[in-house]
């Protein structure tokens, strides 16, 4: 082999080396913080631009180190939001009470102004759903089958929980009985596809996980693998018939350890009202 054809040969074997392991050890490291403007149509004015870090799919386990989530809480609390909520997937294996046991004491550490609003998603359930639920009522974070207020004198939002699409009861309509009949309404359920469910209480919002944005999304094709039965829910601001619908990529990762053109993200929401935006 002479020299030209060596080093030709050595490019195309870099290059499809770092082609190879871009997906598992570049892109699935690489956590961006996104900033998005979510349109709210009964949003108080007072809380026009008022905002919310939104962190789901974890997933700590193998590749995702105590460590790696410790740097995310800290980034995300850095980030001084108004609020914090969490939509699920804070572990990845099943039947395990010590990854429950490792992640729950470093989420604990997630603070904002007014508040951190947490619920479960179905991996959690398969970790195990009693030590998932002792740790979200421990963490003061739980927001399950129920809701909470956020005031601004004496306006005010609702931040509300639904259980698991997969492995628990959404009771949406349970979770806001208690609210008045102009309230703005902020749903945290981890699976989008609770959207097309049979509850009646008009929500203002919807945030979700699960999807992890698809993981691999090909360019002018989108997301080849989509773990929801409604595919349009990928990721990002969705105008669905029934409520407007967040889905944030995530952090950690699900049947494959690999991300392409699909960073995992902390979002930043900006919520504004429709009538105050130029």
């Amino acid at each position: 082999m002479n020299r030209r054809s060596f080093l030709k040969s050595a490019l195309s074997c870099g290059a499809l080396a770092f082609a190879g392991s871009y997906p598992i050890l570049i892109e699935r490291n690489i956590v961006q913080v996104n900033r998005y403007k979510i349109p709210v149509d009964n949003l108080p004015l007072s809380f026009h631009g008022f905002t919310l870090a939104h962190l789901t799919d974890i997933h700590l386990g193998f590749l995702v180190s105590p460590s790696f989530v410790e740097e995310i809480v800290h980034r995300t609390n850095s980030l001084n939001t108004d609020a914090i909520v969490c939509t699920g997937d804070y572990v990845h294996n099943r039947n395990t009470i010590e990854e429950i046991d490792t992640v729950w004491p470093i989420l604990s550490k997630l603070s904002a102004r007014y508040g951190v609003y947490s619920v479960l998603g179905n991996h959690d359930h398969w970790g195990d759903s009693n030590r998932s639920l002792y740790w979200l009522e421990r963490s003061g974070q739980n927001i399950r089958h129920q809701c909470k207020p956020i005031y601004k004198g004496r306006d005010r939002i609702l931040i509300g929980g639904a259980g698991d699409f997969w492995g628990d009861e959404l009771m949406i309509d349970r979770v806001f009985s208690s609210s008045d009949q102009g309230d703005c309404r902020i749903l945290l359920s981890h699976n989008p596809d609770s959207v097309d469910t049979g509850f009646e209480t008009p929500l203002s919002l919807v945030l979700s996980g699960h999807t992890h944005g698809g993981q691999v999304v090909i360019p002018f094709l989108g997301a080849p693998r989509l773990p929801v039965k409604n595919k349009d829910y990928s990721s990002g601001l969705i105008a669905t018939p029934r409520t407007p619908l967040f889905i944030s990529r995530g952090i950690g990762w699900a049947i494959l350890p690999v991300r392409f053109n699909c960073y995992p993200e902390i979002a930043v929401l900006e919520l504004v009202n429709p009538r105050l935006v130029a």
